[in-house]
């Protein structure tokens, strides 16, 4: 008894010092599943007391109104609250001072240079309706992935940047990104100003 007690008792210290032999493979960062909603139809947000209207996803998102303030009287949000995503817009009308609003808007874009990894900026011209921007996508975990800013060059500039109500991590909001973006390539290519 005490031969097998002391066998026993050696085995397991033995067994216990050995190395692991198995094949032990890391697994790789997982993130949590995204389910992106349906896109049933996108809308015309066409508002009288507002100079501009687009098109927009109103079975996923919502306009909230800024309050209005002396020098942006026409802000609005795009809200997407099932993906805590919203794209926050301004208006500032053009008073001898467009070069000014659209450095603002620019120097602005390129704050997040700090943590984007690159920024491409992509013109969009639609001469017939007077409609002119630049799409700036940022890579990288910069607190926007996406801006952009519309203007018709004489009396309108209109901006808009999509934030996360989330920690900035590019990898795992991409698909939500990518879906947003979509919906503001179609903002962009449905703007038209009311005068």
């Amino acid at each position: 008894m005490k031969k097998w007690l002391t066998l026993s008792i050696l085995t397991l210290i033995i067994g216990l010092a050995l190395p692991n032999c198995s094949n032990y493979t890391p697994k790789p960062i997982g993130y949590f599943r995204i389910d992106l909603p349906k896109k049933e139809n996108y809308v015309k947000f066409d508002n009288d007391k507002y100079p501009f209207t687009f098109e927009y996803p109103d079975s996923i998102s919502e306009i909230i109104f800024k309050p209005a303030r002396k020098n942006d009287q026409y802000g609005l949000n795009i809200v997407y609250p099932d993906l805590r995503a919203c794209i926050y817009c301004d208006y500032k009308p053009v008073q001898n001072n467009f070069k000014k609003i659209t450095e603002d808007f620019r120097s602005f874009v390129y704050k997040h240079t700090s943590k984007a990894d690159a920024i491409s900026e992509q013109p969009y011209s639609d001469a017939k309706n007077k409609v002119y921007g630049i799409l700036y996508e940022l890579e990288g975990n910069a607190a926007s992935q996406v801006q952009f800013v519309l203007t018709d060059s004489t009396k309108h500039i209109f901006r808009g940047a999509l934030y996360f109500t989330a920690t900035p991590n590019a990898d795992s909001l991409a698909p939500v990104t990518k879906f947003v973006n979509n919906d503001i390539i179609k903002i962009m290519e449905s703007f038209r100003w009311k005068n």
